[in-house]
């Protein structure tokens, strides 16, 4: 179900709040509303150390069945430093800090603006409404020169082609 801009903000200070309460460290929201058709916020975390990258998920998944959020998707692979989950509109990525620097989720989603976790857990904080993208109008076509009158080639010559007499057919008898 989609969910509200409104709604999709309390998803992400809920989920904040939890990582804060587990000590994630570098925690960061990017909104990827106009970006991404798939999620409208990313949540990213640091974990210390696998026991703590799990840790984090299992808070998480606590936090997200206490408002009845339907989560569509939990990745985690054993070792892989990286635990994922889709709550639709709010996608929270959690990793260790070797895992964050080979992956780079920031700098791939560098277009996206990142809203600063201090003011998300701001209870006064509402999310700007976004800007409508209108796509740009259409460029004009240059208008065209009407060629300056061309010399005109003489028209090109066939190839003669020889022509054989035609021998005279005579009709057999039987």
């Amino acid at each position: 179900m989609k969910l509200t801009q409104e709604q999709s903000l309390e998803l992400v200070r809920l989920c904040c709040v939890a990582l804060e309460e587990k000590k994630a460290g570098n925690v960061r929201v990017i909104d990827v509303t106009g970006l991404s058709s798939i999620t409208n916020y990313l949540v990213i975390a640091t974990a210390t150390s696998e026991p703590h990258v799990r840790a984090l998920r299992v808070e998480l998944e606590k936090a997200l069945d206490s408002v009845k959020t339907h989560i569509v998707g939990v990745e985690t692979a054993s070792e892989s430093g990286w635990a994922v989950m889709d709550a639709f509109d709010v996608m929270i990525h959690v990793f260790t800090p070797e895992a964050r620097a080979r992956y780079r989720l920031e700098h791939l989603w560098r277009d996206g603006d990142d809203i600063p976790v201090a003011r998300i857990l701001d209870p006064s904080y509402v999310a700007p409404k976004p800007i409508a993208k209108t796509a740009p109008a259409p460029k004009k076509a240059p208008a065209k020169k009407k060629p300056a009158a061309a010399k005109k080639s003489p028209p090109a010559k066939k190839p003669k082609v020889e022509k054989k007499p035609a021998g005279k057919k005579t009709a057999k008898k039987k």
